[in-house]
């Protein structure tokens, strides 16, 4: 294959939009892959104040030093769904949804710039064949399945949430000290296992992946999309459960897990990986020696 063109021009203007966008998010260390991911850590900035007045959490001290802004009554109603131990107005769906929403957006804000390498090889790609007048289905599509895979998992977590949440779990608590314990465990466990060392071994390496089973069919790439946004949740779900143990709203951690996220990708080996694994374990017995009774 020929190598491709830096500046995408073979691509429509949206392809070519998101692969300008992921190359400066490779050259930013990928603070942000599209304007969903902006969009996501806006809205969490702005609820994450408080959240850290109901869950605290590690980190929690610099938030709450953070001014307390009046927000629209929306976001007020959003929040109190999110974090209500009782029934809100709107009943159990309503409460469930808003659940899945935020942890929608917690998918995307910490996953999405994990992406960015994989959605830049496609644009190389799909660039190299619209240059050889051969018909190319846009990254977007690509993009699509893999978020779509993301939401998913994220309305797992969320049912994880809501059940947290209606039996009154919170961060500080006897009870919440155990839940954070095991999922610290958990988190740490995994990334001593094969299968972790299996998804980072494809999500490292995507060309592969994308070169073989390349179509101009658009429920093809959309199913492609899907199976990478797999391999990603193969490497970062237990990540994400460290989230019960800081507090699901916690800003810092979000940014420190999405970070993580995607250097691990880059880096060759296990032993950054190990090394993350052991942490989450002694933090783990740590905090199941300082459970209070």
């Amino acid at each position: 294959m020929d190598e491709p063109d830096d500046d995408f021009s073979n691509l429509g203007v949206p392809a070519r939009s998101v692969a300008e966008v992921s190359g400066r998010a490779r050259a930013l260390v990928y603070l942000i892959l599209t304007i969903s991911v902006f969009l996501s850590w806006l809205f969490l900035l702005a609820m994450s104040r408080r959240a850290a007045e109901v869950d605290p959490g590690p980190g929690g001290a610099l938030l709450l030093a953070l001014p307390s802004l009046k927000l629209p009554d929306i976001f007020e109603a959003f929040f109190l769904m999110c974090f209500s131990p009782v029934v809100v107005p709107g009943g159990m769906t309503a409460q469930l949804i808003a659940i899945f929403v935020m942890w929608v957006l917690m998918t995307v804000a910490m996953m999405l710039p994990s992406a960015a390498p994989m959605i830049r090889t496609y644009c190389e790609i799909a660039d190299t064949a619209a240059g050889k007048g051969e018909e190319a289905v846009s990254p977007l599509v690509l993009l699509s399945g893999y978020l779509a895979t993301w939401f998913v998992v994220a309305f797992g977590f969320a049912l994880l949430s809501y059940a947290l949440l209606s039996a009154g779990v919170r961060l500080g608590e006897p009870a919440g000290y155990k839940v954070a314990a095991a999922a610290l465990a958990v988190a740490g466990l995994y990334q001593f296992s094969g299968l972790k060392n299996a998804c980072l071994d494809k999500c490292r390496n995507p060309f592969a992946t994308l070169f073989a089973r390349w179509s101009v069919d658009k429920r093809k790439i959309f199913v492609l999309g899907m199976q990478q946004g797999l391999w990603c949740v193969g490497c970062c779900w237990a990540l994400m459960l460290v989230m019960f143990a800081v507090g699901t709203m916690n800003l810092f951690w979000m940014a420190l897990i999405g970070i993580f996220s995607l250097v691990e990708k880059e880096v060759r080996g296990s032993l950054f990986t190990w090394i993350a694994g052991g942490i989450l374990l002694v933090w783990a017995a740590a905090l199941l020696v300082a459970s209070p009774a």
